[in-house]
């Protein structure tokens, strides 16, 4: 098979989370623990940082990676959803995963007798990439919760939860202290974790399960604060989380700087407060749960942005729409967008939801359509930002920018 088809197999034959949502949800790591065991996989042999929490854990993956790279460390990421390419799930360095080890690795797995999930599958090709090319260190994001993670199958030398907010309720449970006990899962016996935030409820949680396993809880001084914006949040959970790496790597004061300072060169990180253009600004950010919204224009209200804001928002049809739109800036041109797979929440349902209030709302079934509009009919002093799923900054860089991928 070529890539192509080999993708195409990969999502066909095993459903991920990122295409049909609750259904691909599968809760046990005896599966990844077979797969690794029937490939000869020696996971145990790699130094990892784990990281969990329901928002901000994809940034704090690759903040900490990069630092790690300007440190010159080898350095594996594993990290999801995708936006344009399987491939960026899987990556050392700023290098993505060759289309030919995916090929192959999916050719050694066609025939088993049990049936992982497209998850289980992606983290063991991550494991078995990381081993092949000894990676000095590897930072590992969670899929969905921790506990039942695929990812948990690993001992981390740190792990780190970024903070606790309602989402997947339907599969991490409804409450606060619910969502925290599944993040709580990747707290390791006699190993550190550092909390980004907490709340009270959360907090709770967290000290107990590391009472439990005799580990050392460490909360990141100064971030307990609504004063802050996510990307200073994570920042100072990354800064302070460094210094348990240093037991192990050298990594200075400088290696931090540069690693802030290059993300994106690093990385090629999307979808996160991204300028996409200037004059007008587009800003695409994957902010998809009322936390994530909140601190997204959080972050909006501290630029010296002059013109008219333009919202274009998705969601999958299992959020709480009618709590993000009354978090928008009142004075916001709001456009309401489906994107391309079946997860996305339809334009009678929003209609439905934004009947309750009253503003102005735009309705388009593509991203293709939106943005042009949208485009065709702002100045060069407004700005446009596009949120509210992955699967929508997802097409909107299918559509107008395809060429920054990696060959």
């Amino acid at each position: 098979m070529d890539y192509t088809s080999t993708i195409e197999w990969l999502f066909r034959q095993f459903p991920s989370y990122q295409q049909i949502g609750k259904k691909a949800y599968k809760p046990d790591l005896g599966n990844i623990v077979e797969l690794c065991n029937h490939l000869h996989l020696d996971y145990n042999s790699l130094k990892y940082v784990h990281v969990a929490g329901t928002n901000g854990k994809g940034s704090t993956t690759n903040l900490l990676a990069s630092i790690c790279i300007e440190a010159g460390l080898k350095t594996g990421v594993f990290s999801s959803p995708h936006l344009l390419d399987f491939r960026e799930r899987i990556a050392i360095n700023s290098d993505l995963i060759p289309q030919e080890e995916v090929i192959l690795f999916c050719e050694k797995i066609r025939n088993l007798d049990f049936s992982p999930s497209f998850f289980e599958i992606t983290f063991a090709l991550a494991i078995a990439h990381f081993i092949k090319h000894k990676c000095d260190i590897c930072i590992i994001e969670t899929g969905l919760g921790g506990r039942l993670d695929a990812t948990n199958i690993i001992t981390p030398i740190l792990s780190i939860i970024t903070n606790i907010s309602l989402d997947h309720t339907d599969l991490l449970g409804e409450t606060i202290s619910e969502i925290a006990f599944e993040k709580a899962g990747i707290i390791k016996q006699n190993l550190p974790v550092v909390i980004g935030e907490a709340s009270s409820e959360s907090l709770k949680v967290f000290e107990k399960v590391a009472s439990e396993r005799n580990s050392n809880l460490h909360i990141v001084p100064g971030n307990q604060t609504d004063q802050l914006d996510y990307k200073t949040i994570n920042e100072n959970t990354v800064k302070y989380s460094i210094t348990f790496l240093r037991e192990y790597f050298i990594i200075t004061k400088q290696h931090i700087i540069q690693g802030i300072e290059n993300i994106f060169k690093n990385r090629n990180l999307l979808g996160r407060f991204q300028y996409f253009e200037h004059s007008p600004n587009v800003i695409l950010d994957v902010a998809h749960n009322p936390a994530g919204i909140e601190q997204l224009f959080n972050l909006v209200n501290q630029q010296t942005f002059k013109g008219q804001l333009h919202i274009i928002y998705g969601a999958s049809s299992d959020k709480n729409v009618e709590e993000i739109i009354s978090l928008f800036p009142k004075e916001a041109i709001i456009s309401f967008c489906e994107f391309s797979t079946e997860r996305t929440m339809k334009i009678e349902n929003f209609k439905q939801i934004s009947s309750n209030f009253n503003l102005k709302f735009n309705f388009f079934h593509t991203i293709q359509d939106a943005y042009t509009i949208a485009k065709n009919s702002v100045n060069k002093k407004d700005t446009i930002i596009i949120t509210g799923s992955f699967f929508l900054i997802s097409d909107f860089l299918h559509f107008f920018s395809p060429k920054h991928l990696q060959k």
